[in-house]
């Protein structure tokens, strides 16, 4: 019995710390760059979509991006520590040591990074390179001294889905870069609603945004028109793949309707409106990615 018991209050620290590790991943934004790799992959109409590819492309962008993440949250827990919305993650809560979680942070890019380049040379050239925007650029050098850092970050969130299309097409063509602007585009959209919405917090913890350096106005305006450069991009480069009709069509829809709660939200000031096109920008892209992924793998 107290052999059952031991074993029993084991399985539960392990899976204790399984789940603060897969915290410190961000597992949903991790998630979604993870599905604009696939995504651009699969617009290669690449004729070896063998089943242990897309596991390596999967495998390996998965390992680099939550690699950096866990890096950033390294770096960032003091200012974790200052903001409500943050300050029950594992690092600023004490309940994980900085140590083990840079040990952890440092082994996954090391895993990602070194299998991209062993599938392509190229592939794990751009892998690395949004690497070294998120981790260096962004986060050790920007972050904490620039509102235009989130340039860098929007870049750095770009890679994965040109590492993708690398990945498919070989070479790094006009529709990877049409695909990488997109998202690059898209990132104010995620971040700077999120920001609106935080922005006392961002000012408490002495981290420099869009909201409290150029004014409301202004921010929502930045979001709009980034809102609709990144559709415009998407549709020029799901119009470049030959994306199916169907398809097609209904990612004109999602596009349509996200700049319109973009646009809405440029007269209508209201934190329920903004916190609704963080949430809808989200899912546009989830569900843009989830189209191509779909529309070219069964075409």
């Amino acid at each position: 019995m107290l052999l059952k018991n031991s074993r029993i209050k084991l399985a539960e620290t392990i899976w204790a710390r399984v789940r603060m590790y897969w915290a410190l991943t961000k597992s949903l934004q991790t998630g979604l760059l993870l599905l604009t790799g696939l995504a651009g992959y699969f617009s290669a109409r690449c004729p070896t979509h063998s089943t242990a590819l897309v596991l390596a492309l999967a495998g390996s962008l998965f390992a680099a991006i939550a690699g950096s993440t866990v890096l950033n949250m390294v770096y960032d827990r003091d200012i974790d520590a200052l903001m409500l919305r943050a300050c029950r993650r594992p690092l600023p809560a004490n309940r994980m040591s900085a140590r083990e979680a840079l040990w952890l942070g440092g082994v996954l890019s090391l895993i990602g990074i070194a299998w991209a380049f062993a599938l392509s040379p190229l592939y794990g050239a751009v892998v690395l390179a949004g690497w070294c925007f998120d981790v260096i650029v962004y986060t050790l050098w920007l972050k904490r001294r620039s509102v235009w850092a989130i340039l860098w970050g929007g870049i750095a969130g770009a890679m994965p889905i040109l590492a993708g299309r690398v990945l498919g097409a070989g070479q790094i063509d006009l529709v990877g870069v049409l695909f990488a602007l997109a998202i690059l585009l898209w990132i104010p959209t995620h971040l700077l609603t999120f920001g609106i919405k935080y922005a006392e917090q961002y000012r408490a913890a002495g981290v420099p945004i869009f909201p409290n350096r150029y004014g409301e106005a202004f921010t929502r305006g930045t979001i709009a028109l980034s809102t609709a450069c990144a559709t415009i991009a998407m549709s020029l480069a799901a119009s470049q793949i030959g994306l199916p009709a169907g398809y097609f069509h209904l990612a004109l829809w999602l596009s349509a309707l996200l700049v319109g709660v973009a646009l809405l939200s440029v007269f209508r000031r209201s934190s329920t409106l903004n916190f609704a096109l963080y949430k809808f920008a989200s899912l546009y892209m989830l569900g843009a990615m989830a189209l191509i992924v779909l529309g070219m793998s069964l075409n």
